[in-house]
């Protein structure tokens, strides 16, 4: 019913950015928060940054000052802007959504297939 698919992954080196983006599509009535997570081999799946809808960014404090999360709300998607990138941000990044598909408004999670973000020199 609804896809989420993200891009922008790849090699950077330590100090450099990249943006990611995560395109909402399908029956998508509305949405009532995005999320950005991230996973590292060996560690839980953490959330970096989250946007409820009408409201502000929040970040989790290990990325607060280096990423940047905004959303284009027309095209229904959502970007990470990462700066200042480190070596311990390698991790798969995941695309998270709580997206009402109907005009019941119930919503439902919906994950996209995650992008491989590498920090090495």
């Amino acid at each position: 019913q609804v896809q989420l698919v993200e891009s922008g992954g790849g090699l950077v080196q330590p100090g450099g950015s990249l943006t990611l983006s995560c395109q909402a599509s399908g029956s998508i009535f509305s949405i009532y928060v995005m999320r950005w997570y991230r996973q590292s081999p060996g560690k839980e799946r953490e959330l970096i940054a989250a946007i409820v809808t009408g409201g502000t960014a929040h970040y989790a404090d290990s990325v607060k000052g280096r990423f940047t999360m905004s959303r284009d709300s027309d095209k229904n998607v959502v970007f990470l802007q990462m700066n200042r990138l480190k070596p311990e941000d390698t991790a798969v990044y995941y695309c998270n959504g709580a997206i009402a598909t109907n005009v019941l408004g119930i919503g439902s999670d919906y994950w996209g297939q995650g992008t491989q973000v590498t920090v090495s020199s």
